[in-house]
């Protein structure tokens, strides 16, 4: 009797596998419509975590990750998603926004991230400070949401803790890293805490409520989502999406396999497997195909999911990464906010950009471009159209440009921008 073949294994090129997660990552085409509050809650769906940073020298990180999604969009937007509960905060692969329909699976897994950094400092100051804590949560508990503004006693900022932060912000975020508390809504940035009971009940019809489930029963979720949110990978990159701890193992991808939640694929050049989501079964063969095609250009994040994991960002992107706003100023190699620019499915360059919103200016303080990239009108036009985009959603339409690498590429930029009716 004929034993039935055994299915067939995609065979992609590192390009076709770049150009699968940037379709998973929904940065493969420009946005075809305009966005909507409820794209923007796809996007990050899309995603499964939007990470947070306060640095606002463009727009904040997870604003700006969804602008180069969605195109222009008015930032309140997420903002009122979080206030009504669409969205929820939590520590995952950092501080993160997530959909409020995944808070249980969140909430289940916190015994397996009790070494993630941020709970391991919220436990012990939970533990140090029972009486404090004990009493700012009698406090939120008889008057209701809190900022950490709302304290002005006890603020010494040369007490060192979490960047020096006064004791009731790191007893409000001890609190929240425990689960006791929740970020009701953001004022100006600044969270606003609640007990988390209240903002469960007022987010209840966002939420969709699971029977508790082990911390490994939810991993498993979190692997499959892992995958199927970087498009195509190799299990050494998955762990990092979620912050799952050590490398993902085979025994840990079996069962996956096995109920056909993900899928083996070959990359050319790569010596371990590749894993794609079934959900993504179609691009996968469109990509192996050389069906898929990439037309957006943008400006990303430093925080953009794109180039969380730098060694995956070098791998796949063929683009060293690293955040240099961390990094003393004399060892900067290339800025403080250095903006990855994608060019139609390519990381060809970066910028140190600064939104002066006064001035109605952005600035781009230096562009240099990767070694190979030609430097010629085709690549300005579509840089140019990209800084453009991003100045006028900062409302800084004025554009100017410092120096860039290699240096012929500033005057076809500067032409390309004047043509565009931007440059200062």
């Amino acid at each position: 009797m004929r034993q039935p073949a055994e299915p067939s294994v995609a065979t992609l090129t590192p390009a076709q596998a770049r150009l699968l997660q940037l379709a998973a990552q929904g940065l493969l085409l420009a946005p075809r419509a305009k966005a909507t509050p409820a794209r923007l809650l796809a996007a990050i769906a899309r995603m499964q975590l939007l990470q947070i940073d306060t640095i606002h020298v463009v727009a904040r990180s997870p604003y700006l990750v969804l602008f180069s999604r969605l195109g222009a969009y008015p930032p309140a937007w997420l903002d009122q998603a979080l206030a009504r509960g669409s969205l929820f905060e939590t520590w995952a692969h950092e501080a993160c926004f997530a959909p409020m329909a995944d808070f249980d699976l969140h909430r289940d897994f916190r015994p397996a991230r009790a070494n993630h950094w941020a709970q391991r400092h919220a436990a012990r100051i939970r533990s140090s400070h029972r009486r404090e804590t004990d009493d700012l949560l009698a406090h939120v508990t008889e008057r209701g949401p809190v900022r950490s503004a709302d304290f002005t006693n006890g603020d010494n900022p040369g007490s060192g803790g979490w960047w020096g932060w006064k004791a009731e912000k790191r007893w409000l975020e001890a609190l929240f890293g425990t689960g006791e508390l929740l970020v009701a809504r953001r004022d100006n940035f600044q969270r606003v805490y609640d007990l988390a009971e209240r903002v469960l009940q007022a987010a209840r019809r966002h939420r969709v409520e699971r029977d508790p489930q082990t911390p490994q029963t939810v991993k498993q979720e979190w692997i499959a989502r892992s995958v199927k949110a970087l498009g195509i990978t190799p299990a050494r990159w998955i762990a990092d999406y979620f912050r799952l701890g050590r490398q993902i193992t085979a025994e840990e991808l079996e069962p996956l396999l096995a109920r056909g939640e993900i899928v083996e694929a070959r990359v050319n050049g790569w010596d371990k497997p590749a894993y794609v989501h079934a959900d993504h079964a179609l691009v996968l063969r469109r990509a192996a195909a050389g069906g898929l095609r990439a037309t957006h250009s943008t400006l990303l994040s430093p925080f953009d999911p794109v180039v969380w994991d730098r060694a995956r960002a070098a791998a796949l992107m063929e683009f060293d990464y690293r955040i240099e706003c961390y990094t003393p100023e004399a060892k900067r190699r290339y800025g403080y906010y250095v903006l990855p620019i994608l060019r139609r499915g390519r990381l060809v360059g970066r910028l140190d950009a600064k939104a002066h919103r006064r001035e109605g200016r952005f600035e781009i303080k230096a562009l240099f471009l990767e070694d190979g990239v030609a430097a010629d009108d085709a690549l300005a036009a579509d840089v140019a159209a990209a800084i453009r985009d991003c100045a006028v959603w900062h409302e800084t339409p004025k554009v100017s440009v410092g120096p860039c690498e290699p240096r012929a590429f500033a005057a076809p930029l500067k032409r390309a921008l004047r043509g565009l009716g931007q440059t200062a």
